[in-house]
Parts: C-alpha cells; structure tokens; sequence
C-alpha cells in the first residue's frame, strides 16, 4: 500500500511539472536566449544625433574687391549669429560662371543660395537648378524686370524655391546722381557700366537718362548732354583701359559716371582721370563706397557716391535662411521683394555719419543679426526701409 501511496504521489508531481513548463507548438519555435541587455542590463544610452548645421551658398562677382568683402564681413556675422554655414563662390560676373556656380553651391548641399547674377537671363538656369536640388534662392543688388524679362519673371513666381529679391530703386538713384553733377557744373557726362544687359546697370541707366531729361525741361539755356555707356568690366584693369579711351575720344568730358561693378572699375577710372591731368576738372560719380571715399572726396577725385547698400545681401541671407527654416511660406505664383535704400555722399562732413556707423561697426549687432533670423517678411522689410546713419545711432548710440 505504501509503495502505491509513493507512485502516485511521484506521478503527481511529475504532470505537475509538465503542466506549468507547457510544450511548445509545433509551428512555434522555442524562445531564443535573452539578448545581451535586458531590464536587467540596461544596454548604453546612444549618443545623441547631432542637427545637421544649415549652408547657404553665396554666388558672387567678388568676395574680395571692396564692396564684396564688406559684403563678406556682414554675411560671415549673420552666419555667425545664426549658427550657419557660408560658402562662397566668385564668378566675375561671367554668365557662364554664374550658372556654375549655383550648379556647385547646390551640388555641395546648400539649403540655400543667394545670388548677384549679370543679367536675368542667367536667372533660368539659375531657378532650374535650384528647383532640381530643392534649394532656396534669392537674388541680392539684383531683381527680375517683369516687362523685360517676362519668361524669367514667370518661372520665378512658379518656383516654390525662389524666394525674391533684395534690390535698391536704381531709377532713382541714377535721377539723383545725375542732378548732384548737373548742380557742379556737369554739361558734358560720359557713363561706364560693367556689363551689358545687367539689369541693375539698365536701372541705372534709365535714372541718369531720366535725371538729364529733366535737367534739360528746367534749364533750356544751360543743356546737358549724356553720351552712351562704355563697358569696363569688374575690374580696375578694365575699369581704366575703358575710362582712357572715353577720355581720348571725348576730351571735353566734364562729368564721369562709373555706374558700379563693385568699386574696382571705379578706382581704375580715377587712375586714368588722374594720368590725364582731370582730377577735378571731370567730376566722378558713382554707385558702391569705396574704403577711402573721405580722401577721394577731400582730393576732388570723387563729386559724389551713392552707397552703403553692403547690408543688401543681409536681408537676402535672412529671406532664404527664414524660408530655409519653414518660417516664410513660399508660393507658386508670386515671391518676395525688399528695397534697400541708398545713402548719398557729396562732402566729407556727409561722409562721417556713415564712417562712424558702418564702416567702423557694422549696423548690426550679433543680437539684432539672431532676432532677424525669425522675422516675419513685413518686419524685415521694415526694418530694411528704415536703415540709415539716424537708425544706426538710435539703436547703438
């Protein structure tokens, strides 16, 4: 009896067994052994990804010459301020330089490019590009004439990558250097532009057309004359060689227009008005300060400039870095346009509100630069209107 008594308690204990392990399905494997790092083992916290830093590309005749390295000094704040990568391209304003290189800044993985294109027919190679890499682009110093270049005009509001354009009223920047000259004596005004076509030059042109028209109805006894533009380039080289041969042919010039190009054409036209014995007697005007302006204008070499427009590319930067951080929506049927306005210097007293103000700080500080960085479009078209050497002060002091 007791040996019964131990079997069965025996054979208890064993389906006892069988039914808590359980047998595994037929189809269902058994269980793997318990991985390396379990609620026990906590595996190692992974290091966290680090965001990918923003580039925008900034295709430009010259990041050197003088209104391209004060162009340089404030976008390489803004970049600063911001946390963004810059990179730079020079093309010299050559058109097949300039559609390269947008084809290398996107290629590099921009998110964004700002340009200064020669003319606007570049702008549809340009905007191609950028809508087949899925890049953000904007124009700066330049803009896309809408009855002059309709095509071009059309793709940029189709394209959800073009931005707009950052540009000063070059029409009435011309009318104003053209009645400064005509006020000091100026009847005789010959004009040298960079490079046909350029729209920002055809601007200009106009305006001093425009400035001499109205000159002549006020003063039908005392005409002014304006010859055609010459073009000399970007470079002083250029800029000299093309001012000697308008002198040679019109030696009784008494006013000089260098529309621009970035300074350099200007300094290589004082040379030749210089080597000619002229300084003063031909008096200079032009677009884009140059470091010495205050000497050029004390020597005479200069009547008058128009300038300051180095933060133009700023507000550029900002339009696409605000588009690049989905903080501006852009369409495909309009884009944005900010104007810049011009400063004028025709005296050295003019010329040291503007030294004190932007050329020894800039007109941005590192915490204004941030806040820019997340304004809205009419807010940084606002504050863009309101640059000048009284704006400055008022923010700094």
């Amino acid at each position: 009896m007791k040996k019964v008594m131990v079997l069965l308690l025996v054979l208890a204990m064993v389906f006892s067994l069988v039914a808590c392990t359980g047998t595994p399905a037929a189809d269902t494997p058994p269980k793997s052994e318990a991985p390396a790092g379990t609620k026990e083992t906590p595996p190692p916290a992974k290091e966290p990804t680090e965001t990918k830093k923003l580039k925008i590309g900034v295709s430009i005749w010259s990041s050197t010459d003088t209104l391209g390295s004060e162009v340089k000094t404030i976008l390489d704040a803004a970049a600063a301020a911001l946390g963004v990568e810059v990179v730079y391209v020079d093309q010299g304003h050559i058109s097949e330089q300039v559609t390269a290189s947008v084809e290398t800044l996107a290629a590099a993985g921009c998110d964004g490019i700002i340009i200064c294109n020669s003319s606007s027919a570049e702008m549809t190679s340009v905007i191609n590009t950028c809508n087949q890499y899925e890049v953000y682009v904007a124009q700066f110093f330049r803009y896309i004439n809408e009855e002059l270049n309709p095509d071009e005009n059309a793709l940029a509001k189709a394209s959800p990558y073009y931005v707009g354009a950052v540009h000063e009223d070059e029409v009435v920047n011309g009318r104003t250097l053209v009645t400064i000259l005509g006020e000091k004596g100026c009847r005789k005004i010959a004009v040298m532009g960079w490079e046909a076509g350029d729209a920002t030059f055809l601007g200009r042109l106009q305006g001093y057309q425009e400035g001499a028209a109205e000159w002549n109805q006020a003063h039908p006894d005392d005409q002014m004359v304006l010859l055609e533009p010459q073009y000399g380039g970007t470079t002083s080289d250029t800029g000299r060689s093309t001012a000697e041969a308008i002198i040679q042919a019109n030696p009784d010039i008494d006013g000089f227009i260098a529309a621009g190009g970035g300074g350099d054409p200007l300094i290589g036209a004082i040379e030749a008005i210089e080597a000619a014995g002229k300084t003063g007697i031909i008096k200079v005007a032009s677009t884009d300060f140059l470091p010495d302006l205050e000497a050029k204008l004390k020597g005479d070499a200069i009547a008058v400039e128009s300038g300051g427009h180095y933060a133009d590319p700023l507000f550029a930067f900002m339009a696409v870095y605000n588009a690049v951080i989905g903080n501006w929506e852009t369409s495909t049927d309009d884009y944005y346009v900010i104007h810049f306005p011009y400063m004028y210097v025709a005296s050295p007293d003019d010329y040291a509100g503007y030294e004190q103000y932007f050329k020894q700080q800039l007109p941005y500080n590192e915490e204004e630069l941030k806040a820019m960085g997340s304004m809205s479009f009419e807010e940084l078209y606002d504050a863009c209107a309101a640059l000048s050497v009284a704006d400055v002060q008022a923010r700094h002091g």
